[in-house]
């Protein structure tokens, strides 16, 4: 017995060194201590690989860093890493412990007081859940997580004792987990970024488009999933706000009530659906949980100057057509509603999920198309135009190349797309069929040269045709213009043999004008060669006319002269005349009366001789001759008939009138 005794004791004090040195464990500054209780009198459930009640098995509280002690025959100790996530990579994490996850769920409630998942006792004291967790551990993170409790998903490695057979048999085989085991790329836990992007050595604005795994089922109808559904929009129609007000709230996003799902279980909190969601994401960085959201990167919509974006609407309140009873070619909504926007989207930049929103972008300058091998530069509408090929009706084929200038009014784009659906639809199904079956019904209507020598009438035509043709479609036309007319070969021999004809005929007439011309210079030359004289023979021509200007104007003056003259001494003697008339017919009457009265006294003989007597006494010339030479009768009797002679004269001198 004492020998027992003294064997015993030795060996003790052995057994108890070695169990005290195995029980103390050194746990590294960035290291847990896991510790598994080797037995123990109570059993852990099926369902639940962690003792919290001293059972044995994997214990609930693990070794800080330090020296720990835990006694070796009924604990053994792992040490495991803290998890650590890297910069730009986001850590998953999945609950081992818990209670089940409901029917259809895929991912476990989040509470406050899970905090970062750190404290194991207090996750399970809250109603922790089992299964992937909604919040990812953002980059950078570093905790001390139970390795049993949880395993951390990072792309470089998976943290945590896998207790799923399947899991422990992959991890045998290959010593480590990786995310593929779980179903997920490297890349899907990298931190999500939305930037700009080059495509096509073009540098693009982008926009996240995502898409959720969970929630509950969209509306019926609804292809995506808004917070709040539309009852803002139909609140703000209520209050008669703009049309522009109401695509300001459509555009605005609702992320930031759930932090751009990055906080899953607000998201879930404010009514997120399942599926595709109605708000992108903007540019910025975002830890994304992999197992319940997905992003999808697309270029953002960008509307140049020149342009404006129709917008199609397929998500949003029942149509309401605003287009009135006349327009046959579609609804024309208000936004906010399913179908097309009566305002479209003006210059500018805006994030439109194209999934939800289809933009079509409308030229509202002025386009150019050709119908021509060259197509034109500002845009690619006319790349599938030709140019029109047309017969006369004496059966040649021509081609014609052609430019058309149409304008769409900003105010107009949504009821021309709701009539063609696109802008290249305009071109290639309605402009392309009107302006080549009227050149080719104008040109087989007439013979080719005529269509020649009419073209500028037949563009004309073409341009009253075409304008109200696309009027019909609320769309302008700027002018129609025959580029080029390529005509047959045969005709084109001809045309240049006449006018090769008519230009010799032109030759000709400039050879006669030259031949003319160079009379001319001749004659003109020979002019200027008698410029002197005919110079000095022309100031003498100016002289005589000036002399005999002035002889002109001299006897003009002189016959005005004598006319004014004459009419005045006209005027004189008829003044004077009429006056001596009144007299001598005055005196003449006085003396009719005195002789009527004489000869009533005196008798016809005695009133001769009174009258004699009267002359002779009132006369001046001689009765008697100084020299009187006497006959032989009586000198009495011949002065006697001298007297009456003269006294006769006198009297009958006395009675005429002055000339």
């Amino acid at each position: 017995m004492e020998i027992f005794i003294v064997f015993a004791i030795p060996v003790l004090l052995v057994v108890t060194v070695v169990c005290i040195v195995f029980s103390i464990r050194y746990i590294g500054p960035m290291e847990v201590g896991l510790v598994n209780k080797r037995f123990g009198f109570k059993k852990l459930s099926e369902d639940n690989p962690i003792a919290f009640n001293g059972e044995a098995g994997y214990q609930a509280d693990l070794l800080m860093p330090g020296l720990r002690f835990k006694f070796w025959p009924v604990f053994a100790v792992n040490k495991h890493p803290w998890v650590q996530v890297p910069a730009g990579e986001i850590g998953v994490v999945i609950a081992q412990v818990g209670k089940p996850l409901p029917i259809g769920a895929k991912s476990a409630i989040y509470k406050e007081e899970f905090a970062n998942f750190s404290k194991l006792g207090t996750f399970m004291q809250n109603g922790g859940q089992k299964g992937v967790q909604r919040p990812v551990f953002s980059p950078g993170t570093s905790l001390p997580i139970h390795p049993v409790g949880f395993l951390v998903i990072t792309k470089s490695r998976v943290y945590g004792v896998p207790v799923s057979p399947e899991l422990n048999l992959r991890s045998a085989k290959r010593g480590i987990l990786s995310c593929e085991d779980f179903g997920l790329s490297p890349r899907q836990l990298d931190v999500v970024r939305i930037e700009p992007r080059v495509i096509k050595e073009k540098m693009v604005d982008i926009v996240g488009i995502v898409t959720t795994f969970e929630g509950d089922p969209l509306a019926g109808g609804d292809i995506a999933s808004r917070i709040g559904g539309f009852s803002d929009i139909k609140k703000l129609k209520e209050q008669n706000q703009s049309d522009a007000e109401l695509m300001e709230m459509i555009l605005g996003s609702k992320n930031r009530e759930h932090n751009n799902y990055q906080d899953f279980q607000k998201f879930l909190d404010h009514g997120g659906s399942i599926g595709l969601q109605h708000d992108p994401l903007l540019y910025g960085a975002y830890n994304l949980n992999p197992f319940l959201v997905s992003v999808e990167t697309v270029p953002m919509l960008v509307v140049e100057q020149g342009e404006v974006a129709v917008i199609k609407s397929y998500v949003g309140l029942p149509t309401e057509d605003t287009s009135g009873s006349t327009f046959k070619f579609g609804s024309i909504v208000r936004p906010g509603h399913r179908g097309i926007w009566v305002e479209a989207l003006r210059t500018g930049k805006y994030p439109l999920n194209p999934h939800c929103y289809n933009a079509e972008i409308v030229p509202t300058s002025i386009l150019n198309l050709n119908w021509a091998k060259a197509t034109s530069e500002a845009h690619n509408l006319d790349r599938n135009l030709e140019p029109i090929n047309a017969k006369s009706c004496e059966g040649f084929v021509f081609s014609i190349d052609l430019q058309v200038q149409i304008h769409i009014p900003d105010t107009q784009a949504p009821r021309v797309i709701s009539m063609v659906g696109t802008v290249s639809n305009l071109v290639n199904e309605v402009l392309q069929a009107a302006v080549g079956n009227h050149f080719r019904d104008t040109l087989q209507a007439m013979k080719a040269v005529e269509f020649i020598e009419r073209r500028r009438e037949i563009q004309e035509a073409a341009t009253a045709y075409i304008t109200d043709k696309l009027a019909s479609y609320n769309v302008e036309t700027k002018g129609v213009y025959i580029q080029d007319v390529i005509l047959p070969a045969q005709l084109v021999t001809v045309l240049t043999e006449r006018e090769i004809a008519n230009q010799e005929i032109a030759t000709f007439k400039k050879q006669q004008e030259s031949q003319e011309q160079r009379i001319q210079t001749e004659k003109s030359k020979g002019t200027a060669d008698m410029q002197a004289a005919l110079a000095k023979e022309a100031v003498g021509v100016d002289i005589e006319k000036n002399k005999a200007e002035q002889v002109r104007v001299q006897a003009d003056a002189a016959k005005f002269r004598r006319t004014a003259e004459g009419d005045g001494e006209a005027h004189y003697r008829q003044a004077t005349g009429e006056a001596a008339g009144a007299e001598i017919r005055s005196i003449g009457l006085a003396r009719a009366e005195a002789a009527e009265k004489l000869k009533a006294a005196m008798g016809e003989q005695g009133t001769v001789f009174v009258n004699v007597a009267d002359a002779l006494m009132k006369g001046e010339k001689r009765v008697v001759p100084e020299i009187l030479v006497a006959g032989g009768g009586s000198s009495v009797d011949g002065l006697a008939a001298v007297l009456m002679k003269m006294f006769t004269n006198k009297i009958s001198g006395e009675s005429k009138p002055d000339k």
